[in-house]
């Protein structure tokens, strides 16, 4: 498991300072005593699209972010967490380039899956793809194959491009597995303490189905891959957007997962001053988990979220939302939206804005989120208080950009001066050193517009108290004499 149940940054190598280099500077200049849990690095890899999210390989650093060895100098202090796009590869990599070149003739040709694989004789069905849990208009790209001119479509998952920049990788085929293996082998070797499957639940590809997270298959790839990461002493993370009753199933099954309900949940509450919804879900949600209010993407709605919401009330939500310079992104397929047509898959902008920079209902959301249980997960534009980036946005045509700001290291050391800043890392210290918070949670009964945590660990003690309508923080807990001391947060 994990080294420690303390606090994990998520950063881009590049966003805090331009390079790995400056990463493990900032780290160890501003954050040495912050980020105890460890260090979760998006994508350091080769790319040609989607922020990391296209890698060309595993087995290489991006030149420009450095190399292995300033990945593993990060590691020597902090533990990292990297991804593995289990799901798809770059068409750009040497990989899928063989292909194109030499079409079935290619050493490479069994890693993708032509569509012959899918239908036997390789005609898309349109009543098959209707039930596909589609993330573009199509899950398949065509191609011409330069040695022969042939016209071939593959499975293409993801990718605003046509033809996507991402290709589908065949995990039935042995050369798959063989790449996996190489990958997690080389991950070990540099020190990657855990690896997050991304995009898994769309590897699984069986006709009549959403094609997405098919069971049993999809527990059978889980399992063998997880014996794979246990053999190099890797934890491992599956990525699972989906309801709540499928990250039941997985963390019944022994596997941390991601808390992807939560950052709609605090949201909720406070901009409804309501934790009706918050208690009952922290009553009853597993534990090992890892929490998040930020991230590279938005806050996720849907599937997440599905029936767990009323479509009324999340109407309200985004659209407050919207008023404050958020973006949408939308589920795709009619059968997969929600109630009267709802179709907001996840809400862009950065967390700080969403809540109108309003820095104690930010620091109520952090309270929150570092009280209920499970590894808990900072964004790095949320740990410096960033509001939403137009200019990027504008830059580069990509929505998701607005909460994806580079910080120069002078743009860091401004933002430690904001004081919603400093309570953040107060907050973080007080989470990562108290005790208690590896022992017994509560949710304790509260008023309607209140809510009330607590944590309990032989004589420590910690209870959480936000009062909703002032939007005021504290926390009581027992100190190093055994006295009740207060921290307003």
């Amino acid at each position: 498991m994990p080294a420690n149940n303390q606090v994990q940054l998520i950063t881009y190598p590049d966003s805090l300072g331009g390079d790995l280099k400056s990463l493990n500077s900032v780290l160890t200049t501003h954050f040495s005593d912050i980020f105890k849990g460890g260090v979760h690095i998006l994508p350091p890899f080769p790319s040609s699209g989607d922020r990391g999210f296209a890698p060309l390989t595993y087995l290489e650093i991006e030149p420009t972010f450095g190399t292995w060895d300033d990945v593993k100098a990060i590691g020597e202090k902090f533990d990292i967490l990297v991804d593995l796009m289990v799901n798809h590869i770059s068409r750009k990599s040497t990989y899928f380039q063989d292909f194109l070149k030499r079409g079935r003739e290619s050493e490479h040709a069994d890693l993708f899956i032509t569509l012959d694989k899918v239908w036997k004789d390789g005609r898309p069905v349109q009543e098959d793809i209707d039930k596909i849990f589609l993330r573009r208009p199509l899950p398949y790209s065509t191609f011409t194959i330069e040695s022969t001119g042939e016209a071939v479509s593959v499975w293409t998952t993801f990718g605003r491009e046509n033809p996507s920049e991402q290709i589908d990788l065949d995990i039935k085929s042995e050369k798959v597995r063989q790449l996996l293996s190489d990958f997690f082998a080389n991950f070990s070797k540099n020190k990657i303490k855990i690896v997050r499957l991304d995009a898994v639940g769309f590897v699984i590809k069986k006709l009549g189905t959403s094609c997405f997270f098919v069971e049993p298959e999809i527990f059978d790839f889980l399992d063998e891959m997880k014996r794979l990461a246990n053999s190099h002493g890797i934890e491992l993370l599956p990525e699972v957007h989906a309801h709540y009753d499928i990250q039941k199933k997985l963390s019944d099954r022994g596997y941390w997962i991601y808390d992807f309900i939560l950052p709609y949940t605090v949201l909720d509450t406070l901009l409804n001053r309501s934790s009706e919804q918050l208690t009952e879900y922290l009553k009853v949600r597993p534990h090992r988990q890892f929490t998040m209010l930020d991230c590279h993407d938005g806050i996720p709605v849907l599937p997440d979220l599905r029936g767990f919401i009323d479509v009324a009330d999340a109407r309200k939500v985004v659209n407050t939302c919207v008023s404050r310079g958020s973006t949408l992104s939308l589920i795709v397929s009619d059968e997969h939206k929600g109630e009267g047509g709802f179709d907001v898959h996840q809400i862009g902008g950065t967390y700080y804005s969403v809540l109108g920079k309003d820095d104690d209902a930010y620091m109520a959301g952090r309270a929150i989120q570092f009280f209920a249980p499970g590894i808990p997960q900072v964004y790095y534009v949320g740990l410096l208080a960033g509001e939403n980036d137009y200019e990027a946005v504008k830059a580069t045509g990509e929505h998701r950009a607005m909460n994806r700001h580079n910080y120069t290291l002078e743009e860091i050391r401004s933002s430690l001066g904001k004081d919603v800043v400093q309570r953040l890392l107060e907050l973080i210290r007080f989470r990562n050193e108290y005790p208690a918070f590896d022992g017994e949670f509560r949710v304790l009964d509260s008023a309607k517009d209140e809510v009330r945590l607590s944590w309990e660990k032989g004589a420590s003690r910690c209870t959480l108290f936000v009062d909703l309508a002032s939007m005021k923080t504290t926390i009581d807990y027992i100190d190093d004499e055994g006295k009740l001391a207060s921290y307003r947060v």
